[in-house]
């Protein structure tokens, strides 16, 4: 059993609006093919008055929408939501509010004290972040200037290495925009091997198999919705969706499960500068009983919070899993509890 984590940062399910939400107009053949030929916005539809809650089931994939504001006044931030992700505890309630972007010493605190990486290495599974980070990332960590964002944090307390140019050399790790054409054009580095958007999927499906456990952080998502720049946006969403395709082309669907998810919308309104409230995907990308396991264990640790006194976020109209359900499902498909 293998489960790749695709994170994508800053992505919500928002209005089915194409002058605000480039998912309503970038063209995005394989993501839709997934969903039943519809596109990753909110489809209008809303559970008032019941426990159940947003989830669609195709032959290939099942899309629940996660809350993402975990009953906590304000809009989500990344530092605490990507904590929730990676812990699976509503960190933001604990504290008492939502805080980003990089982890404050509260919200370090938490991914110090155990996190998905740590629970999965424990556990004798082989587990990686396979994001590849350039030379002047590393130099900036170590002179202070640049402090850990929540993944790299939670991974480097782990024990686990950064992977790095060498790595991304070898064929190792892929790049933050899959094809490394911007470690050439914006970093100098003229002799990365330059990878098409298919041949990226490619080979993180590859990497990926030899794992039980793997992370990609793709954080452009994020850097666009601040951007509020639509034609940028489109050509970047297109841009994953070819890379999505060559990871579905040769992924293990038998074996293994691909979670697409978020720490909080951006990207879904171009309107705002501002994070949204809108719920995030869970996008699953594998065998119909993997996917049903997996949604078994999500309703399981709803239902634990629930039991234990949690509350309906204001947010959210539905009682169903949000961000923080994640993690434990992850162990217990894996094994790992």
């Amino acid at each position: 059993m293998r489960i790749l984590f695709l994170f994508l940062d800053g992505v919500g399910l928002g209005a089915d609006d194409s002058l605000t939400n480039p998912f309503a107009r970038a063209r995005m053949p394989r993501l839709q093919a997934l969903l039943g030929g519809r596109k990753l916005v909110d489809w209008g539809e809303r559970a008032e008055e019941s426990r159940e809650y947003k989830l669609h089931i195709y032959e290939s994939a099942t899309l629940l929408a996660l809350d993402a504001c975990l009953g906590v006044n304000g809009l989500p931030q990344s530092a605490t939501g990507q904590a929730a992700l990676l812990t699976g505890q509503n960190v933001s309630a604990a504290l008492g509010y939502h805080y980003g972007p990089k982890p404050n010493p509260a919200v370090a605190e938490f991914l110090r004290n155990g996190n998905l990486f740590n629970s999965l290495l424990k556990a004798g599974l082989r587990t990686a972040l396979l994001s590849a980070y350039p030379p002047r990332y590393f130099e900036a960590i170590r002179s202070g200037r640049r402090l850990f964002s929540a993944i790299p944090l939670a991974a480097t307390s782990a024990g686990l290495p950064l992977l790095n140019l060498e790595d991304l050399r070898a064929g190792r790790a892929l790049a933050a925009d899959f094809t490394a054409q911007g470690w050439r054009e914006h970093l100098g580095l003229s002799d990365v091997p330059i990878l098409s958007l298919p041949q990226a999927g490619e080979r993180l499906a590859k990497l990926a198999q030899e794992f039980e456990f793997s992370l990609f952080e793709y954080w452009l998502t994020d850097y666009a919705g601040h951007a509020q720049q639509m034609a940028p946006a489109v050509e970047l969403l297109e841009s994953f969706d070819q890379m999505l395709g060559g990871l579905i082309d040769h992924w293990e669907a038998d074996t293994g499960l691909i979670l697409l998810t978020s720490d909080h919308g951006n990207l879904d309104d171009l309107s705002t500068r501002r994070h949204t409230a809108n719920p995030v995907p869970g996008l699953l990308v594998g065998a119909a009983y993997l996917r049903q396991r997996f949604v078994a264990s999500l309703e399981q640790s709803a239902d634990r919070r629930y039991s234990n006194g949690g509350e309906i976020s204001a947010t959210a109209s539905w009682r169903g899993p949000d961000i923080s359900d994640l993690a434990p499902a992850i162990l217990q498909l894996t094994g790992a509890v």
